[in-house]
This record gives C-alpha cells, sequence and structure tokens, in this order.
C-alpha cells in the first residue's frame, strides 16, 4: 500500500530509516526501545518500499520479532528480561543524576507501567534453533 503522492512516499521511507537508525541505538542506549522503533520501521517501509519492508522482515534480529508481534503480539522472553534491565538502569541513573524528583517519578512510573504491559504480553511457544533454522531465500551461508 503505496502512497500515491512521492512525496508522502519519501516522507514514510524517512520515517522507516530513523526508525531503524534508533531501533539501533536502542540496543546500545539504556532507556531508549528498540523494538517499537523496529514496528514502526515496517509500518512506515509497507507505506513507501516493499523492498525495505522485505528485509525488514527477512533480518535476522528485526524478522522474528516482527514475526512474533504480527502473530499474536508476542515479546519473547530474552527481550522482556532486556527492557527490564535497560529501564532499571536508566531508572537508577535518572534518580542519581536529575535533582527534580517532579521530573524523575512521572518518568519512572511510566516507564514501570510499560513493563507491566511488556510482561503481560504472551510468549512465543519456542523459538527455533537459529542452526538448524532455514535461511529465506537468497540467503546462503556455510554453517560448520
Amino acid at each position: 500500500m503505496t502512497p500515491r503522492k512521492p512525496w508522502v512516499r519519501v516522507l514514510y521511507l524517512a520515517l522507516a530509516f530513523i526508525s531503524i537508525a534508533l531501533a539501533v541505538a536502542g540496543v546500545f542506549l539504556p532507556g531508549l526501545p528498540s523494538t517499537e522503533f523496529v514496528l514502526l520501521a515496517s509500518w512506515a517501509a509497507a507505506r513507501s518500499s516493499p523492498r525495505l519492508h522485505r528485509w525488514l522482515h527477512e533480518h535476522r534480529w528485526f524478522g522474528p520479532m516482527l514475526h512474533n508481534w504480527h502473530n499474536g503480539r508476542m515479546v519473547t522472553r530474552r527481550a522482556k528480561y532486556m527492557a527490564t534491565v535497560s529501564m532499571t538502569l536508566c531508572m537508577i541513573v535518572m534518580t542519581r543524576t536529575i535533582p527534580h524528583p517532579w521530573v524523575v517519578w512521572p518518568l519512572c512510573l511510566t516507564m514501570s507501567a510499560v513493563l507491566v504491559w511488556i510482561w503481560l504480553r504472551p510468549e512465543p511457544a519456542g523459538a527455533p534453533d537459529r542452526s538448524t533454522a532455514p535461511l529465506p531465500a537468497g540467503r546462503h551461508v556455510h554453517r560448520t
């Protein structure tokens, strides 16, 4: 479903690339989510670039996350732990470095609510073993 106007397509494509960049940064920066940005990138790519959308869904890291979300709004246990650790570290840093409690506590409460929501998401029944899982079409990897 690509828009008819070229400038709208360019805006969606820009949003997709910015979201991918933020998702990658979220892997390394505590407090910055990555899952939400991958979902946003997929949504924007579906409206701007079928090639980018397919790449995201076939990607080694992003693909399983998108598959789980699109098939039951599922979040893996590992992603739940990573979100918990990341947000907890962020809360600790904020409480130690920001001198204004009126700024810190609403943010901590919001992150806590998000963590509760994440932990209430169902988990996939069983993740396939990467060493035996079939590769997407066009991918060739020598396995030892």
